[in-house]
C-alpha cells in the first residue's frame, strides 16, 4: 500500500493525478485483502486496468487498485471451436496476438485497440464490423456487494453500442477478473468489408485474406491515422458516434448534403468525428490540449502537460458546438473520474 502516487503512468492520456493510496493486486485473495483495507478505512475505490477509457480531472481521494490479474487458457468446445479465457489484467493487444498465433479467428478486427482484456465486456470494445458481444462467451466477476466470485453470460451482459451492465446498472458493483471467448480454429469468417481494410489488402497485395492478413491491415490503418499513446497522451475515440431517429436524419440531409449515416430500421449512427470536423474541430489546440490532427474524435495532451480538467473542458467546448450546429448532443466514451 504506498501513498499519495503519481498516477501518471497509469493513464494513457499521461495526466499528472494523485491517488490518497494505491497498490497492485494479481489474484482473487489480494483483491479482498485490498477491499477489506479500503472498507476499514472508509476509503472511496478506482479500479484500474490499462488506464486507456479513463480521465483523470483531479487527484483521487481515495485507494486506487490496480488489477494485474495475468494467465490465459484453453478448452476446445468442438472440432472448429475453442474457448479461450484470459485474466483481466492481460493487455488486450498482446492477447490478440497470442490467439493469431495460435491461429484462431474471431478477435482479429481488434487489433490495436489499447487497454487490457477486463475492460473489454465493459465497453463492448468494437472495430471495423466486430463487437466483444459477437464473440463472447462469459466474464467471471468480484461482485463487490457479497464478496462472491459470479459468472454472467452473454445475455446477462445486456451488450449494447460501447455498453453493457457494467456501465449502467452494475456499474460500480462489479471487478471483472477475466473473461471467455468463443474463437474458430479452422473454418474463419474473415471480416474486409468494413472501413477501409478491401483497400489495404489491396494496397498490401492481398486477395484471399488470412485472420493474419486482416489483422496487420487493422493494425496499419489504425497506426495510420490514431496517435500512439506512447508516444502523445490520448485515450482513443473520446466520443460515442450518436445513433438519432431516421426523421432527425433526413432533416439533416435537407441542411448538410454530405453528412454521414449508417442506417439501423428507424435510427441512423452518425459519424461522430465527422460531426466534429464539420465543426473546425479537426487538428485545434487550445493550451494543452488539441484535437487530432487526423482524427478528430481523438483527443490529445498536445504538449504532455494538459490537466484532466483542461481536457474535459476542451471536450465540452466541442460536445457544445456540435449541439448548436446540428442538434445532435455526443455522449463521451471516456470515463470521467
Amino acid at each position: 500500500m504506498q501513498e499519495n502516487f503519481s498516477l501518471q503512468p497509469y493513464n494513457t492520456f499521461g495526466v499528472d493525478a494523485n491517488a490518497k493510496y494505491f497498490t497492485e493486486v494479481s489474484n482473487t485473495e489480494e483483491l479482498k485483502a485490498a477491499l477489506s483495507y479500503s472498507t476499514s478505512h472508509s476509503l472511496p475505490l478506482l479500479f484500474l486496468g490499462g488506464g486507456s477509457n479513463i480521465l483523470l480531472t483531479k487527484d483521487f481521494d481515495g485507494l486506487a487498485i490496480k488489477l494485474n490479474l495475468k494467465g490465459i487458457s484453453e478448452e476446445n468446445f468442438s472440432d472448429n471451436e475453442v474457448f479461450v479465457t484470459a485474466k483481466a489484467g492481460e493487455n488486450w493487444h498482446e492477447f490478440v496476438m497470442y490467439c493469431l498465433h495460435k491461429n484462431y479467428g474471431g478477435l482479429e478486427n481488434l487489433s490495436l485497440i489499447p487497454g487490457n482484456v477486463g475492460t473489454s465486456p465493459m465497453q463492448n470494445i468494437g472495430a471495423y464490423g466486430t463487437e466483444i458481444k459477437d464473440i463472447f462467451v462469459s466474464c467471471q466477476v468480484l461482485d463487490l456487494e457479497d464478496l462472491e466470485v459470479k459468472t454472467f453470460n452473454l445475455e446477462q451482459c445486456r451488450f449494447g453500442y460501447r455498453d453493457s451492465i457494467f456501465k449502467q446498472k452494475g456499474k460500480g458493483r462489479y471487478v471483472i477478473l477475466e473473461v471467455t471467448f468463443k474463437l474458430t480454429r479452422k473454418e474463419h469468417h474473415v471480416k474486409t468489408e468494413y472501413g477501409a481494410i478491401t483497400s489495404e489488402l489491396k494496397h498490401l497485395g492481398i486477395e484471399n485474406p488470412t485472420i493474419q492478413d486482416v489483422s496487420q491491415a487493422v493494425i496499419n490503418i489504425r497506426q495510420s491515422k490514431l496517435p500512439d499513446p506512447k508516444e502523445i497522451g490520448n485515450a482513443g475515440s473520446f466520443f460515442k458516434n450518436p445513433t438519432i431517429p431516421l426523421a432527425q436524419f433526413e432533416a439533416l440531409q435537407q441542411k448538410f448534403e454530405n453528412i454521414q449515416g449508417y442506417p439501423n430500421g428507424d435510427m441512423v449512427k452518425v459519424p461522430a468525428g465527422w460531426l466534429i470536423e464539420q465543426c473546425g474541430w479537426k487538428g485545434k489546440q487550445i493550451g494543452n490540449v488539441a484535437s487530432h490532427k487526423l482524427q478528430s474524435l481523438v483527443i490529445i495532451n498536445a504538449t504532455g502537460k494538459a490537466s484532466g480538467k483542461e481536457i474535459f473542458d476542451f471536450s465540452t467546448d466541442i460536445i457544445n458546438s456540435v449541439k448548436e450546429k446540428f442538434g445532435i448532443e455526443l455522449e463521451r466514451e471516456v470515463n470521467i473520474i
